[in-house]
């Protein structure tokens, strides 16, 4: 067994621990030409000037937005795809159905931006079915009101097939005599699906709602890079687009290394302050 795990355990001691000690840039004049142990000490320089840049409110705005709207709309999508799926009774259409729903996934986001571009253009196909009901066209991809809408309907539409699994393997994993003793009692599928599915599957659901609301600040930098432009960037600029123009393209190491550590920063105390909420009130929590 402690075989097996080794592969995984080494992954996270080379990919996730090792570069922890890194973060000491945050507190430097890091380059790549002096290194770790040259560089010059700054203390917070880069924290204050965080604080102080005149966009850093927008972007943490933009940020927190986009971080609510996908676990508000993303998070339950792949739930009720499963509670639904659950309850094809045609074995054969349910697993057509399901390679279908999660074949997004292994798509690059350059195929699926290319895809929404073309549907989503002035002379693409939605504006097309708009032109049919009589309304103008909608410029969805540079007008600042539908960024998020168009940015988070792909994301659901890439991972929605893939998350689900996750709910699919809990359901399994419910007893069959429960579903038994309610058909006894006249249940309805409804029924069955608010008195037993659901708290069978709330153990699972709190977990992953809790390891989500620990990303509330990350997004997919592919997945926002493709929708921004000058027209939208007002909405569309959230930490991970700006760490990856400033860091990389301008070579602003020790900034952005600020920027990550008061993200992660937020990201634990809201983990933690959750846990301890669930584990009061639904008695679930992640550890």
């Amino acid at each position: 067994m402690l075989l097996i795990a080794l592969p995984g355990v080494l992954h996270f001691i080379i990919f996730k621990y090792i570069p922890i000690a890194g973060n000491i840039i945050a507190f430097q004049n890091f380059t790549l030409f002096t290194g770790f142990f040259n560089s010059k000490w700054v203390g917070l320089d880069h924290f204050i000037y965080m604080f102080q840049y005149p966009e850093f409110l927008i972007i943490l705005r933009n940020s927190l937005k986009f971080g609510l709207y996908s676990i508000f709309f993303g998070f339950p999508a792949p739930l009720i795809l499963a509670l639904f799926l659950n309850e094809i009774r045609l074995v054969a259409f349910k697993r057509w159905v399901q390679t279908l729903l999660y074949l997004p996934h292994f798509l690059s986001w350059i195929i699926v931006g290319g895809i929404f571009l073309e549907i989503l253009s002035l002379d693409g196909v939605f504006n097309a079915i708009l032109k049919g009901m009589g309304i103008g066209p909608v410029s969805f991809l540079t007008e600042p009101r539908y960024f998020f809408g168009v940015v988070i309907t792909g994301g659901i539409w890439k991972e929605v097939g893939w998350s689900m699994i996750i709910y699919l393997a809990a359901l399994t994993g419910i007893n069959p005599s429960l579903y038994e003793a309610a058909n006894i009692d006249g249940a309805g599928r409804w029924r069955k699906m608010f008195s037993i599915t659901i708290p069978c599957l709330m153990p699972a659901i709190v977990v992953l709602l809790l390891l989500r609301i620990g990303h509330l600040l990350d997004a997919n930098v592919e997945q926002v890079l493709f929708f921004v432009n000058p027209l939208n960037k007002e909405v569309g600029e959230v930490f991970d687009t700006y760490i990856y123009r400033a860091g990389l393209l301008s070579g602003l190491y020790s900034y952005t290394t600020a920027i990550g550590i008061f993200k992660a920063a937020i990201s634990v105390i809201m983990v933690v302050s959750l846990n301890q909420l669930s584990k009061k009130t639904t008695g679930e929590s992640i550890y």
